[in-house]
């Protein structure tokens, strides 16, 4: 678990280009059982790697959640049916008021499960998604079922590796036509 964050941005900067969605980079924010925060990053072709940082005001607990997901483009690149599951690991925001005989509950840890849609317009992702998550430990409950929307910004529509070579391909083209027309003079 120590190793894990730099292993996960490591491979998200080396992963490939893909196309089964119409971003590369989204983020924004997520609302439903439990609001916050959400990051999308595609990896392959039809896969991405999704990071939710959310909290739940009643359970009184935050909760990171990292997931990978499968596209199924419907019409289009820009409409999506998605699945997927990973892990989440939570902490309490206020520290529980337990009575007498009830023992001291950990923050949750355990594995999640998601199913959705997506819509992207432009700058724009929509989503609407179900997410069961089972706690393997900790928690105040053993399954926990989240759904929520999430609206997220497009952050790159493709990789930047990918812009630079074809602006790079762009002024390449411009040079060579410039020095046909100086030929033909």
């Amino acid at each position: 678990m120590k190793y894990f964050l730099p292993v996960f941005v490591a491979l998200i900067s080396v992963a490939a280009p893909a196309f089964a969605q119409s971003y590369f980079t989204a983020g924004g924010l997520r609302m439903g059982t439990d609001w916050g925060l959400t990051l999308q990053q595609r990896v392959a072709k039809k896969t991405s790697v999704e990071l939710i940082l959310q909290t739940n005001f009643r359970r009184k607990e935050g909760m990171f959640t990292l997931l990978g997901e499968q596209h199924i483009p419907l019409i289009s690149k820009r409409f999506n049916l998605y699945y997927g599951g990973g892990i989440h690991k939570g902490w309490y925001t206020e520290k529980p008021l337990y009575g007498v005989d009830e023992p001291e509950i950990s923050g949750p840890f355990g594995i999640t499960a998601i199913g959705g849609a997506e819509l992207t317009i432009g700058r724009l992702n929509l989503s609407y998604d179900v997410k069961p998550a089972l706690n393997i430990s900790g928690g105040s409950n053993v399954i926990y079922l989240q759904s929520g929307v999430s609206a997220r910004y497009v952050i790159a529509k493709k990789p930047f590796w990918e812009e630079q070579k074809k602006a790079s391909k762009k002024r390449h083209k411009k040079k060579k036509t410039s020095r046909n027309k100086l030929r033909l003079w």
